[in-house]
């Protein structure tokens, strides 16, 4: 049987990549990411892990790559890895989707419930010593909107189902889900999203990056969303237009944001959103638990196991589409 040889582009010292030094009978397995490494360890690669969050070290080994067959991506996002050649080459990609779903659902859900009950109120009470009631709302009551009803998408909605809240949705694909799973009370297409989001007291934004996706939620959109509705976003940070969101919100039109991602990041000094009483901002960092790469590595273990038996591999990625 012949030696299955992989390249991990990341830092041999990592933790999360330990278990990947002991690969067992028939593999071997170099790790690093500096680029006289790359370019001596790509040509003979047969599967190329990118470890890091950074598309420069996989697009200097696909120059020299020679043998792939198969790539894998540590992260859910691979818009920083589709150069041109990559997507026209034969050589499948498959990524972490859904392996993150379940941290930033609870994000989702945290942003519908920081706003109903009024948290912005209370830690703003408490700091300055001040024992005042007020009333807060119910969430159960409520809409919840997904634009982007994919793996984190469809998590948001069961949680938010799990609450009580009723739930809508908006897909480019529509006959990949619907009102049938038990969650969504209904499925639009993209063209019927303004009919949605005029339903919504909360909308979770969890689109995909693409060019399609880009400022896809815009002064249109917030225009047509309730008056005092939130928008959350744990999707890519360029599906929303943060102009017309802070129009939105100074406006008064939206009562808050709660945002997990953004046009640019880290979010630059002095940007608005870091004095806005009305927005919840986390540095995209809602789906870093404790062993979030670990279990990112344990999918790819998984993963591998299916590429050595030949069968199916899991969450191949439309390098057309970017996702």
């Amino acid at each position: 049987m012949s030696t299955i040889r992989v390249l991990v582009l990341g830092d041999v010292s990592s933790p999360h990549l330990a278990v990947l030094k002991k690969p067992g009978e028939g593999v071997t397995v170099d790790i690093g990411m500096d680029d006289d490494f790359v370019r001596a360890k790509a040509p003979e690669a047969e599967v190329i892990l990118s470890a890091l969050f950074s598309g420069e070290p996989f697009k200097l080994a696909m120059q020299h790559a020679r043998a792939v067959k198969w790539t894998h991506t540590l992260s859910a996002g691979v818009e920083h890895l589709l150069t041109p050649e990559f997507v026209a080459s034969p050589v499948p990609l498959t990524n972490a989707r859904g392996v993150y779903k379940k941290s930033l659902a609870e994000f989702a859900l945290l942003g519908v419930l920081y706003f109903a009950k009024e948290a912005p109120t209370m830690r703003r009470n408490q700091m300055a010593g001040k024992w005042e009631k007020f009333v807060s709302g119910e969430a159960y009551k409520g809409t919840l909107g997904v634009v982007g009803y994919g793996e984190i998408g469809q998590a948001s909605a069961r949680l938010a189902h799990a609450i009580g809240m009723r739930v809508l949705a908006v897909r480019r694909r529509v006959e990949k889900s619907g009102a049938g799973d038990g969650i969504a009370d209904a499925v639009y297409p993209t063209e019927r999203m303004h009919e949605m989001l005029a339903q919504c007291d909360y909308v979770v934004v969890a689109a995909p990056g693409t060019p399609e996706t880009r400022g896809m939620m815009s002064d249109g959109e917030f225009a047509a969303m309730k008056q005092g509705s939130v928008v959350i976003n744990v999707g890519r940070g360029t599906v929303i237009d943060e102009k017309a969101l802070i129009r939105a919100l100074q406006s008064g039109h939206l009562r808050g944001a709660a945002l997990d991602v953004f046009e640019k990041e880290p979010l630059p000094e002095g940007h608005p959103f870091y004095s806005m009483e009305n927005v919840l901002v986390s540095p995209h960092c809602a789906d870093q638990t404790v062993d979030w790469l670990d279990q990112s590595v344990a999918f790819f273990v998984r993963n591998f196991e299916h590429y050595r038996r030949g069968e199916p591999l899991e969450n191949v990625v439309d390098k057309e589409a970017s996702y």
